[in-house]
């Protein structure tokens, strides 16, 4: 792809032609994904292989030869297990990986696109020393979720009640965290606490608190979603002891960490959101060929239309990791991106259940002979709610959009 376009913003021409050095790496990926994945792969969505313990074995292994490949995190820097890779290269390693649905790439929820970062910028060394070079191995002990949301707090986050109160040198932990992704294959928590109960303000009470799921009084229980899929859990914390040493930066300043790592969370969607939607559009128009479909005049506009957006996401993630690569900080772009995937996947989920007609109600956990796209779109379809309320659902990014992006007045 070769497209300038002139920032406002900035001043400076936007191209987005990809470099030889990124290309070179495009190659090697497809390489390796038809050399390491079953001939025919095609996986539904991502976080569906945290659902069954042949997948995640698989998805295990996978990380591992991520890892000696030197892909795994290759836009970290040399002395943290990276390859210090530029923007752009880490750009296509996420779209192709997401494209091809390498599993393996995320290492848990949050451990390679925002823990890891964030234990960079707030981290201590002791810290840093400890987990980076165990989520750059690709081994099971670097595998993290992160414990966020409440049965009382969502959208609300600074409303979080899950206490850490001080004891001599520890941390004493009592609360619950819901709709926890890989809690069930998880190491270690990145865990948002209360530590402060007279702040003037709930955000100023919360700190970020490292804690091994190993530890006594941690119960995990499975959440079970309506499609069958064993993705969420719920977890409880029962006078869990964690040394204070696990404080990830300053006490009382896990709002502001927090944002950063959202902020990560919410970035890491934009290359691997396009790769995940251009596969299911290409699996789609393929079906529709074979099966004289594209003989229907409304199909065609409907996936001319896909292709158009997918497109369009396609730029808007560029413009993105440009900004980031002329020092820019970003602010509401990474949430632009997020809330135009989720309305791109969910368009696409039924623009493609419509496709399949009566063969889309197949059971995705129970493949069979009359399971078309290796189940792929139901998939995708049950899946695609509960992925675009992580990190903030649309109502939440839209807000943001609003008052840094367009400079409305706040709406709450």
């Amino acid at each position: 792809m070769h497209l300038s376009i002139i920032d406002q913003e900035i001043g400076d021409p936007m191209d987005f032609k990809f470099g030889e050095r990124e290309e070179q790496l495009r190659r090697e990926i497809r390489e390796f994904a038809r050399e390491e994945l079953p001939p025919d792969w095609l996986a539904g969505m991502m976080l569906e292989e945290e659902n069954r313990d042949e997948d995640w074995k698989f998805a295990m292994t996978m990380s591992r030869k991520l890892a000696k490949k030197g892909w795994l995190t290759m836009s970290w820097p040399v002395e943290y297990g990276g390859k210090g890779a530029a923007l752009w290269e880490q750009f296509v390693y996420s779209e192709e990986a997401a494209y091809w649905g390498i599993p393996g790439v995320t290492m848990g929820v949050g451990a390679v696109d925002w823990v890891g970062p964030s234990l960079m910028m707030f981290g201590s060394e002791e810290l840093k020393k400890k987990h980076l070079s165990l989520i750059a191995s690709g081994e099971p002990d670097g595998v993290w979720c992160t414990g966020y949301s409440e049965p009382n707090a969502g959208s609300d986050f600074a409303n979080i009640r899950t206490r850490a109160v001080r004891k001599g040198d520890e941390y004493i932990i009592n609360g619950q965290k819901i709709w926890t992704s890989a809690a069930h294959r998880a190491r270690w928590c990145w865990l948002a606490v209360r530590t402060d109960f007279n702040a003037p303000k709930k955000h100023q009470g919360i700190s970020i608190i490292i804690v091994d799921m190993k530890s006594k009084g941690v119960t995990v229980k499975p959440l079970i979603n309506y499609a069958g899929y064993h993705i969420f859990n719920e977890v409880f914390f029962d006078d869990v002891r964690v040394p204070m040493t696990n404080l990830v930066g300053k006490e009382n300043n896990g709002w502001y960490q927090l944002m950063h790592s959202l902020g990560f969370e919410r970035g890491c969607v934009a290359g691997r959101g396009c790769g995940y939607n251009r596969r299911i559009l290409d699996e789609l128009i393929r079906y529709a060929k074979e099966n004289h479909l594209f003989r229907q005049e409304e199909i065609r506009h409907k996936l001319a239309d896909m292709a158009v957006l997918i497109e369009t996401q396609r730029i808007l993630a560029c413009e993105t990791i440009w900004k980031m690569s002329k020092g820019v900080n970003l602010v509401y772009e990474p949430s632009r991106d997020k809330v135009f995937h989720d309305q791109i996947a969910e368009r696409l989920a039924i623009i493609g259940t419509d496709i399949l007609g009566m063969y889309s109600q197949m059971d995705p956990l129970r493949r069979s002979k009359w399971t078309k796209l290796k189940g792929s779109v139901e998939a995708f379809y049950w899946l695609s709610p509960g992925i675009a309320s992580a990190s903030g659902t649309d109502e939440v990014q839209m807000n943001i959009i609003g008052q840094f992006g367009l400079k409305l007045p706040r709406s709450y």
